[in-house]
């Protein structure tokens, strides 16, 4: 389906569950989730993609946090959900730390998956560094680095799918939108670190062992902002630990949003 604005979303499960809307991560689109949404079968799972991601329209304007947490509360006013448990994922779990400053009564609960914060000077460099690759070169050109970074290498040597889908989707995405996504991912998060007033949604905070974009101390880092949060750390995996593993995080996550307010 298609909202007005170009957005393309999927929702299934029963009409009356509680709904889960589910925010993909940068180069990738909602089937990212596809590993976990299966077990989701109490609620009803709202899943879109990004402006210029997958099957949505190209960005409207220049791209902000605060677009894309827009982009989700017109979604959910074009389906008539008045709130929502929210899970996003890298970019995700920044757009969803925004939607919850900026709409603070549409937020069950916050699942942020996999999400950078204070990065440190010479982390920052980095990753404007690549933001700047991929303005000047392409979404491709640093693809075959951030497989590395995401998937660990015993799973790059199996031969599974995962990171082929990677890069169908990150070619599949508009060029100018996928890059101002990018700058976003670099420069955004800094208005999520330490805001005022603090984000107040019941929340749970996931990342993995090894993952170096999203750290372990990053994850501790955001729930010490927000009161009473939850951190898990998922052994071993690196940044796509929810391609790789899926069942490892759907277990935390549906015991987090069973237990929060509203459902």
């Amino acid at each position: 389906m298609i909202a007005p604005d170009g957005t393309a979303y999927w929702l299934d499960g029963p009409p009356d569950a509680p709904v889960v809307a589910m925010i993909h991560g940068l180069g990738l689109c909602s089937a990212v989730f596809d590993g976990m949404a299966g077990a989701f079968t109490d609620y009803r799972i709202l899943r879109y993609d990004l402006y210029g991601h997958g099957q949505s329209a190209p960005l409207p304007e220049e791209a902000t946090l605060s677009l894309y947490a827009r982009q989700l509360a017109g979604l959910l006013d074009h389906l008539a959900i008045p709130h929502a448990h929210i899970l996003g994922f890298s970019i995700g779990g920044m757009i969803n730390r925004r939607f919850a400053l900026d709409f603070p009564d549409r937020v069950v609960s916050l699942v942020i998956l996999n999400s950078p914060h204070d990065r440190g000077a010479d982390g920052q460099a980095a990753v404007e560094s690549r933001a700047k690759i991929v303005r000047d070169k392409g979404a491709m050109a640093t693809m075959d680095a951030a497989l590395k970074r995401w998937f660990t290498p015993e799973y790059l040597a199996s031969g599974a799918d995962g990171p082929t889908k990677v890069q169908n989707w990150r070619s599949q995405a508009d060029v100018e939108s996928y890059a101002q996504a990018a700058w976003v991912l670099a420069n955004g998060v800094r208005e999520l670190i330490t805001p005022e007033p603090p984000i107040s949604a019941r929340s749970m905070v996931i990342t993995c062992e090894n993952d170096s974009g999203s750290t372990p101390a990053m994850s501790h880092a955001i729930a010490d902002e927000i009161e009473s949060a939850e951190v898990r750390i998922i052994p071993r995996l690196q940044h796509l630990g929810l391609m790789e593993r899926p069942d490892m995080f759907t277990a935390p996550v549906l015991e987090f949003i069973h237990h929060s307010f509203g459902v």
